[in-house]
């Protein structure tokens, strides 16, 4: 299924991420309100400091109803999953971080990871691999974890069958540097371990919140432990109901799946 590259929303509340497996990202001064929970645990990474400008590519964004929280690093990351493709209809315009969308170059889109985020893409299917750029959001399908440009799908193999399960590793986050002599160079930066943190994976938004607290006390009955987050949309308040997962990204995928196959279908990853 292909999508149309959408420039992120403005940031909604504090957050995680991922993943398709998705984590998290601090904005200062537009947090959510816990209800009823325990104290948070001691956060990764640090809350950006006052007037300090996010990215708008970092910043929560929503497609067809759903938030999407970019993750604040890519270090460590691995993901095996299903790989689409997008060409002809999208080539020539505007990816979600401005650039323009050219299907003969080897970009691709992620719906979590940072932008310019060095992919190496492996199809699990023929054995054929090569290097991507992250420089886009989507596949907004649950069960597709990236969107690779035409070139890349040629390359690898995909373009005909239209999808193919690969395999995702993070090479580094890349930035161009000029140099002294007016040339220019590729440096990667550091980052921390997002794959540990303090996750909760997300099983409804109610704005009763007569209806969140029920659906929490049903998970508390079942011995999940489950909290109710205020989140103030601008023109609606919501109630969101998100039970504790750990804290590490796997065992929050475990969780995922769990309340995925007890009637929920539609729940996703969140950090904080």
């Amino acid at each position: 299924m292909k999508h149309q590259p959408l420039l992120p929303l403005l940031p909604r509340f504090t957050l995680s991420s991922l993943v398709l497996l998705l984590a998290s990202l601090t904005l200062a001064g537009c947090g959510p309100q816990v209800l009823k929970s325990t104290p948070p645990k001691k956060q990764v990474s640090a809350p950006p400091a006052p007037g300090t400008k996010v990215p708008p590519t970092q910043r929560p964004y929503q497609i067809n109803g759903k938030t999407y929280y970019p993750l604040p690093s890519a270090e460590g990351y691995s993901e095996e999953g299903l790989a689409s493709w997008y060409g002809a209809p999208f080539h020539g315009r505007k990816t979600s971080n401005g650039e323009t969308y050219n299907m003969y170059d080897w970009t691709a889109a992620h719906k979590t990871l940072p932008m310019h985020t060095r992919l190496l893409v492996e199809n699990l299917e023929n054995g054929r691999q090569t290097t991507v750029r992250v420089n886009d959001r989507g596949p907004f399908v649950r069960d597709r974890i990236i969107d690779l440009s035409y070139n890349v799908a040629r390359e690898l193999g995909v373009v005909k069958n239209g999808t193919a399960r690969v395999r995702l590793t993070a090479l580094g986050e890349a930035v161009t540097v000029r140099l002294a002599d007016n040339r220019t160079d590729t440096r990667f930066l550091p980052h921390e371990d997002f794959r540990k943190g303090d996750f909760y994976v997300q099983i409804g938004s109610f704005t009763i919140r007569e209806n969140a607290e029920r659906l929490r006390e049903k998970q508390l009955a079942a011995g999940r432990e489950a909290v109710t987050v205020a989140y103030d949309r601008g023109d609606q308040l919501f109630y969101r109901v998100q039970v504790r997962a750990g804290a590490t990204l796997d065992t929050a995928g475990r969780m995922e799946r769990l309340l995925m196959e007890a009637g929920f279908p539609d729940c996703f990853v969140v950090a904080r």
